[in-house]
């Protein structure tokens, strides 16, 4: 780190940027906004300044997004070797595929870098496990990207949570997806990659482990998992128009009971047209009272106010359930969830504050993962081992 009396510089190595994810989530809504908002304000009137150096495989690629963002032509490369061995580059950020980061960690490790990470962390649970070690016996600081629990909606659903509101929580049900275009009459909103298993594809590897750190830290751990997977759409086209075949689950649909006695269940799918108000809605049952709590907004009801819905299928329903629920507000300013979790990594960095979603808790999706993964195909329910260094 560069300091000077009011700033301290963190250089940040960012690899994947030129993905949807990398470039808009965590390069111009995290990284670039800290940057235009004068840095992360510290108590003491320090003031951390992230500096970017983007890293990738397509320099005209990187040169554009430096060019567009005003950055000089020397906060790219695509060497990572060399960029992991400037000792001036305190973190290494991925986002790259799943199949490219798990060597690309390992090599910022030994470089020992910091590390920041999308999910999932590796192909496997050994593979991330090894990762969590490594980083641990390197002392070096490691976190994951953990960005649903960041989003308005959760942190309302948390605030209730933390309040009591729920009585006992007894069930837990989340609906997560969209109509992914197949690419023939219209280009396909995901990347043909996440469509074919051999290039690590699928929606329980991309979608368990953000349920699993959900469930973790809003119910409890996940302890048995069910899963049944399907290839709803097997043929579908790519970015260059070429029809293919889709070898990757597009939907899964999951149970999961959770420490403490409560029952997920999560469906997860690319092929499945929206009939909700959000992209991702769970709805949480209690003793006391029940939420629904989506990307950014959540409604409850609470026990004294359910209404005596009675089943009569022969008349048409007088009621408009929806109706019958209570927005909960705002009550404060919400930054994006990307942005906030970096501003809390970067305070881990630099200050040593407690930091909890690191290489472990990115193991434990990936484990969830693999374990839906063989419920599936065993057609069976499996226990979630409990995981350690």
């Amino acid at each position: 780190m560069t300091d000077t009396p009011n700033r301290r510089t963190v250089r940040i190595a960012m690899n994947g940027v030129t993905g949807r994810m990398g470039y808009r989530q965590h390069l111009v809504r995290s990284i670039l906004a800290l940057r235009e908002q004068g840095g992360l304000p510290l108590a003491d009137g320090t003031v951390i300044w992230p500096e970017p150096i983007l890293v990738g495989r397509r320099e005209h690629a990187l040169k554009a997004l430096a060019d567009r963002h005003g950055l000089d032509a020397s906060h790219i490369s695509t060497d990572l070797d060399s960029v992991l061995a400037d000792d001036s580059v305190d973190i290494y950020f991925d986002a790259q595929i799943t199949l490219a980061r798990e060597e690309a960690l390992k090599k910022a490790i030994a470089a020992g870098k910091h590390i920041y990470t999308e999910k999932p962390t590796a192909t496997g649970l050994d593979g991330a496990l090894a990762l969590a070690r490594q980083a641990r016996d390197a002392g070096i600081k490691h976190g994951v990207v953990q960005d649903k629990l960041f989003l308005p909606g959760l942190l309302k659903l948390k605030r209730l949570i933390d309040g009591g509101f729920f009585g006992e929580i007894l069930s837990v049900r989340g609906e997560f997806g969209y109509w992914v275009f197949e690419g023939d009459w219209q280009p396909a909103q995901r990347p043909s990659w996440n469509y074919r298993s051999e290039d690590g594809g699928g929606i329980v590897v991309d979608m368990f482990p953000h349920w699993e750190y959900v469930l973790h830290e809003l119910f409890g751990r996940v302890e048995t998992v069910q899963a049944l997977t399907a290839t709803h759409i097997p043929r579908r086209w790519d970015e260059n128009g070429q029809a293919y075949e889709a070898t990757a689950d597009d939907s899964a649909y999951g149970i999961f009971q959770l420490a403490g006695g409560a029952v997920a269940q999560i469906n997860s799918s690319w092929s499945v047209r929206v009939n909700r108000d959000e992209l991702v809605e769970f709805q949480v049952d209690g003793t006391h009272g029940s939420a629904v709590a989506g990307l950014r907004n959540c409604r409850v009801q609470h026990r004294s106010a359910t209404p005596k819905p009675v089943w009569n299928p022969d008349l048409p329903a007088t009621e408009t359930f929806r109706e019958q629920w209570q927005e909960v507000p705002d009550n404060a300013e919400f930054d994006n969830g990307f942005k906030a979790q970096w501003e809390l990594f970067l305070r881990h960095v630099v200050l040593d504050e407690p930091y909890s979603w690191d290489l472990l808790a990115g193991a434990r999706g990936v484990q969830l993962a693999e374990l839906g993964l063989k419920s599936s195909a065993e057609g069976r329910r499996l226990d979630v081992p409990e995981l350690s260094l």
